[in-house]
């Protein structure tokens, strides 16, 4: 198995190969990744070469040349594409036959948002202050205008609500019958990235300042969600309750939103301890209160949020920070990419005999 020391010294490594790894696959691509999306019972990654590679059910790879530069931000439109935006000024859409159509070229200013809605067709993406949404069957993009630089972009569950973080809080863009209408909500500070609650109730951000900050949008009340050692760049939401997992501390923390205040007056819960170093990714398995928290060091472990039983080690340490996971909708195929350009790719179904 091909191990890369790029980013940790070896005698740092605390986790050894799992059993697990012997069922997976390696692929090393040269390229950093930079995003994973599944799609269906595949998964697509992002790199910063500029393009994509698409695992197959069957173990395939499909090299897809996209951007010239790195692949700044990606999500899925449907099973069969995926938006992306690169620092080359394109705001692109990807299919899983390899066909590549331009939505937009800014001429060399970083497309480095991107949000997409099947069942809405709205996908949009931020260049600068400005954010551009087009809806199916229109080429032309509606443009909205904020007071500082888009710091993330998200569509509502019903995808007639935008969220739009930046500088000051959050801008809420919401489509009425002939135009949107804004509502903002302010909390002072940097917010670089913002989620929308399952049940579209609340709105997170994550801040520059080594912190999350949320709204419960029926009376706007804040939250606090402070205490991480380091910036937490990575959220994803867990299971049916739900819980926010989220990366920057030494193990995975998450936040209980299974009432209608949220984590209000209410500790995180947490798992899959990493020792000394900092989790960087992490990923919900679909409809299960499990999570997959990555490391810096590049390990995986799992942990339940359920309860309190002990952490597995889905991967062991390769010195290599992950930056992607995926998990598809069967929660039988995982993907970890890494900052080094590796992909570990598993078939859960191999091990049961069903592949």
């Amino acid at each position: 198995m091909p191990n890369s020391l790029s980013t940790t010294d070896i005698t740092e490594l605390r986790f050894p190969p799992s059993k697990l790894e012997a069922l997976g696959h390696w692929t090393e691509t040269g390229a950093p990744v930079t995003g994973a999306v599944p799609l269906d019972e595949q998964v697509i990654t992002a790199h910063g070469d500029g393009r994509l590679r698409l695992f197959a059910a069957d173990g395939s790879v499909q090299i897809i040349d996209a951007h010239d530069g790195v692949v700044l931000a990606m999500a899925r439109e449907t099973d069969t594409a995926v938006v992306t935006g690169g620092d080359d000024g394109r705001f692109l859409r990807v299919r899983v036959d390899g066909l590549v159509e331009t939505l937009a070229d800014f001429r060399g200013a970083w497309v480095d948002s991107v949000a997409a809605h099947e069942q809405t067709g709205r996908v949009a993406c931020s260049v600068g202050r400005n954010v551009h949404v087009w809806r199916r069957g229109v080429s032309e993009p509606e443009h909205f205008e904020h007071p500082s630089t888009v710091g993330g972009i998200a569509f509502d569950p019903t995808g007639k609500r935008l969220a739009v973080a930046h500088y000051g809080g959050v801008t809420i863009w919401e489509r009425g019958k002939r135009n949107w209408q804004q509502r903002k909500l302010a909390w002072a500070g940097s917010h670089i990235g913002v989620t929308w609650s399952p049940d579209g109730k609340f709105v997170v951000t994550i801040m520059q300042e080594n912190a999350l900050h949320g709204w419960r949008l029926r009376d706007r009340a804040d939250m606090q969600m402070s205490g991480y050692p380091a910036k937490p760049r990575a959220m994803d939401w867990v299971g049916n309750l739900p819980v926010l997992a989220t990366s920057g501390a030494d193990q995975a923390i998450w936040w209980p939103f299974d009432s209608k205040s949220g984590p209000m007056d209410r500790e995180p819960g947490r798992g899959a301890s990493g020792g000394e170093q900092i989790v960087t990714a992490v990923r919900g398995l679909p409809g299960q209160p499990e999570v997959l928290a990555g490391f810096q060091d590049g390990a995986v472990l799992m942990s339940r949020t359920d309860d309190e039983a002990g952490d597995y080690v889905f991967r062991g340490s390769t010195g290599s920070e992950v930056t992607a996971i995926a998990v598809t909708g069967s929660a039988m195929r995982f993907l970890v990419g890494d900052a080094a350009g590796k992909i570990f790719w598993v078939n859960l179904e191999a091990r049961y005999g069903q592949a």
